[in-house]
Order: structure tokens, then C-alpha cells, then sequence
């Protein structure tokens, strides 16, 4: 992924879309991440001289969406029934003829199906945000998604993600564009951390001031990850690891595969080293409170929130090597070990994930700050939210017909 063609145009002068309007339609704005993107661009837009309006049911965030230069315009793009929706097409295109919307970014499937009805009524350009997640199911599953690879520009959040789009949806191909979520890497950034949040973070989860922590933070959802990390850590105690802590910090799941992990960590013998708790609620802390970040998962993923925002801070992480979380980090063999920002192993792998934890928590002290330091350029570099403003305002670009065609992946 290059660095956006939109980043010669800082100047609200000069700017292609200054002075253009541009309504993002999102179910809701709640805490999550698509509310927290929608805000995002809202602020880039308003930045190069862009009129920002967001559709939406509300919520919460509307103020900090408000804060930074977006216009909150009520509308219930949460609809799912059938009539409502198309009820909604018709209201939607008067919104858009009404406020002379140059481009329409949808952000979900339901509001995608009424924003492309009044995109098409309206003869107005549509950006979609076609997740990895919506590239599965059955038939029917496969139609409702296919509105998201109707659009006009195509955001992916990886290359894995495009893929699966273009397999299913080969006329889609040449309109796909990957832009990663990404991080606000001015909260996660070691130096905004201060000591005592790092210590609050430690003392919840018990750990000795002298004890090193491996971090596994997800929902025990998929449950089989936690198992490999369960593993991992028998192999390396068998190997003679002492002074290591395996943090499994998520949603504490008390129902089937919650117990399938502690019956693990009992067989293992591993109940006083390896530790399950709850989810975090200060993030960059917990992350900076590792020694080393792991996410071992046994399925492929359209983008490694985790693994992005590990390498902000600094943190050694070990990934999957497959899906995004391989494209989020840079390990050999495709750079020289001396570059890497982290490690990747093959999914599932127990025996390479304890392989990769040994190298990791090895690491001198100079090694380990040159690590950090790269990690973090790399990180700032291709996922900061200012590079993704770019790269998506630089989609936009390519909607209205400014572009040839999406920068390089």
C-alpha cells in the first residue's frame, strides 16, 4: 500500500474536494468502529474544506463527530425491514438533491441497499466499505452483501479482504481500493502512557513488578486461539520459561468455550502462570504493559486491529501468517530479519508460536528498542488516521472520475 496520491493537496485551497459535499450514511453512532471511522473522514473532509454530513440513527458520539467538523443529520439508516428501506431510498434522495451531495459513502449493508437506490435515482457517485466479514455465507447471505461491491469505489481493509471480494464479485475488481481501519497513533503512542497507568493494568491482573507478560487480548469467541497460546506456554515451561505471565484478557465467556480454555490451562498445568480476566479498559496501557503481544488465530481475518495497534506502541507482536494480520507485519522472508516489526507463524502452529514467543522475549535491550522504533514508524507510516484520511479521500477522488484508477496496493 502506497502513501495516498491525495497527499499533495493539504491546502483547503487547492484540494480537489473542497468545497464538495459528502454524506457518509452509517447505522448508528455508538462506540465502535465504524462510528469511530465515520468521525475519522468526517474530520479529514473538513480539514481539506470538504462539507462532512453523516446520516445516521445517532447516539453518543454525535458530539466528538460534531467537535470535529462533521454535520450530524438525524435518519434511520438502522432500518432492516423491507418497507422501511424503501421508504428510505426516496427520503434519502431528497436529502441528496436537498443538500447537493457530490459523493455517498455507506458504511453497512442495510443503509448500503438505500443509499445505492438513491444514489441511482439521483445519478450521484457511491463508495462503499465492503468489510471481510461480509464475504461468506450462503446464497441468499451472498446477494444481500453484494450491494457493498456495487459501489462506484471499493474500500477493502486488506489485501485478503480484496481478494475474497474480487472472487466473489469479479466486476468489482477494478473498482477495489485497500485502505485499512486505522489507528489514532497520538493514544496509542508509548509516550501519552504515563507509568501509573501501566501499574494500574498490572496490578489488576496480578502480575509480579519482576514477571514479563505475554498478552493474548480477544474474545474467547473463536476459543481455539486462546488453546494455542495455551500450548505455547506448556512447550516453553517444559523448555524452562520462569518469570512469564500469559494474560488471556477478553470477554470472560463462562458458557461452553470458556470452560474448553480453563480445562486446557488445568490440563497444562498452567493455572498459576497462565491467567484469564476480563476485558481491558485502557488499551494502550495493557499493550504496553507486554512484553509481547500474540494473536495465533485459526482462521484468516480481513484486518488485525491488534496487530496494528501493537506496533504503535512499540510492543513485540506475533501474528497468524495468513489474512491481514500478515500484511499488517513486516517479517522475513519477504524483508530481512533485521527489519522486522514482528513475527508471523503458521496459523494454529503451537510448536512456532512458543518458537517465535522465545525469540521475542530474548530480545536485548537494544534489540528490543530498535524493534519498537521500526514497528512504529511502520505503523504511523501506513495506518495512522491521517494516512487513511488521505487514502479515502483520495477513493472519493476516484468515484467522481478525478483518478485513473486506485493507487498501488
Amino acid at each position: 500500500m502506497s502513501p495516498a496520491s491525495g497527499s499533495s493537496f493539504r491546502d483547503k485551497v487547492t484540494h480537489p474536494l473542497a468545497g464538495l459535499t459528502v454524506l457518509q450514511i452509517v447505522p448508528d453512532l455508538r462506540p465502535g468502529s465504524a462510528a469511530r471511522s465515520t468521525i475519522e473522514i468526517a474530520a479529514a473532509l473538513s480539514r481539506v474544506g470538504a462539507i462532512a454530513l453523516v446520516a445516521s440513527r445517532g447516539g453518543r458520539m454525535v458530539s466528538e463527530l460534531q467537535a470535529k467538523g462533521g454535520v450530524f443529520i438525524p435518519f434511520p439508516a438502522d432500518a432492516k425491514n423491507p418497507f422501511g428501506m424503501v421508504l428510505n431510498i426516496r427520503r434519502l434522495a431528497r436529502l441528496i438533491e436537498a443538500e447537493t451531495v457530490d459523493i455517498v459513502h455507506a458504511r453497512s449493508r442495510a443503509s448500503a441497499w438505500v443509499a445505492y437506490g438513491a444514489t441511482r435515482l439521483t445519478k450521484t457517485p457511491f463508495v462503499t466499505s465492503f468489510h471481510g466479514a461480509y464475504a461468506g455465507g450462503n446464497a441468499l447471505d451472498a446477494r444481500y452483501n453484494s450491494v457493498m461491491a456495487q459501489g462506484d469505489a471499493i474500500i477493502a481493509d486488506s489485501l485478503f479482504a480484496a481478494g475474497l471480494i474480487a472472487k466473489l464479485y469479479p466486476t468489482a475488481e477494478g473498482k477495489i481500493r485497500v485502505i485499512p481501519r486505522g489507528v489514532d497513533c497520538r493514544i496509542f503512542a508509548p509516550k501519552a502512557v504515563q507509568p501509573a497507568r501501566v501499574q494500574v493494568v498490572r496490578r489488576a491482573w496480578s502480575v509480579a513488578a519482576d514477571e514479563s507478560i505475554v498478552l493474548l487480548a480477544a474474545s474467547v469467541a473463536a476459543g481455539n486461539e486462546h488453546k494455542v497460546l495455551v500450548e505455547a506456554a506448556r512447550l516453553l515451561l517444559a523448555r524452562g520459561l520462569t518469570g512469564t505471565r500469559f494474560i488471556l484478557a477478553g470477554d470472560e465467556h463462562r458458557g461452553r468455550l470458556g470452560a474448553e480454555i480453563d480445562r486446557a490451562i488445568a490440563k497444562a498445568q498452567l493455572s498459576d502462570l497462565v491467567r484469564r480476566v476480563g476485558p481491558c479498559a485502557d488499551m494502550p496501557a495493557a499493550l504496553l504493559a507486554a512484553a509481547v503481544v500474540v494473536a495465533p488465530l485459526t482462521r484468516p481475518e480481513a484486518f488485525s486491529g491488534i496487530a496494528v495497534e501493537s506496533q504503535a506502541m512499540g510492543t513485540p507482536v506475533i501474528v497468524a501468517d495468513q489474512g491481514a494480520s500478515a500484511e499488517a507485519v513486516l517479517a522475513p522472508p519477504q524483508i530481512d530479519a533485521a527489519l522486522r516489526t514482528g513475527w508471523r507463524v503458521a496459523m494454529g502452529d503451537a510448536t512456532a508460536l512458543a518458537g517465535a514467543l522465545t525469540a521475542a522475549l530474548s530480545l536485548g535491550a537494544t534489540a528490543r528498542d530498535q524493534l519498537s522504533l521500526r514497528a512504529r514508524a511502520h505503523a504511523e507510516c501506513h495506518f495512522s488516521l491521517e494516512q487513511v484520511g488521505l487514502e479515502t479521500l483520495d477513493a472519493y477522488r476516484a468515484a467522481l472520475g478525478g483518478d485513473e484508477g486506485p493507487s498501488d496496493g
